[in-house]
């Protein structure tokens, strides 16, 4: 880990604050799905299935989310979205503009 993003992968300023709500903590309860499935989209694989769920696949990992009955994620979709992100070396750190 501590690798920057990929060339190839970049966030604008949007995304970059995405990431950053993502790994705030204590953990925040108001993070939209939206913006989320925005930078998961630029970022990953991403297969919109039936009803609302979505396959993600970010390196190695593949998991399937569920669009959220309201605007915002849950706390555990939060947290296996930082893990995958996490593990892809996709953080705050990493997406900063130098």
């Amino acid at each position: 880990m501590g690798a920057a993003v990929p060339d190839t992968v970049k966030l604008d300023g949007h995304h970059r604050s995405t990431v950053e709500k993502l790994f705030r903590h204590p953990t925040s309860h108001n993070i939209e799905w939206h913006d989320v499935i925005s930078l998961l989209q630029k970022v990953a694989t991403v297969v919109e299935g039936e009803n609302g769920r979505f396959t993600v696949t970010l390196g190695e990992e593949t998991q399937v989310f569920d669009e959220p009955r309201h605007h915002d994620c849950d706390i555990q979709q939060v947290i296996d979205i930082r893990r995958m992100l996490d593990q892809a070396a996709i953080t705050p750190e990493t997406t900063r503009r130098h």
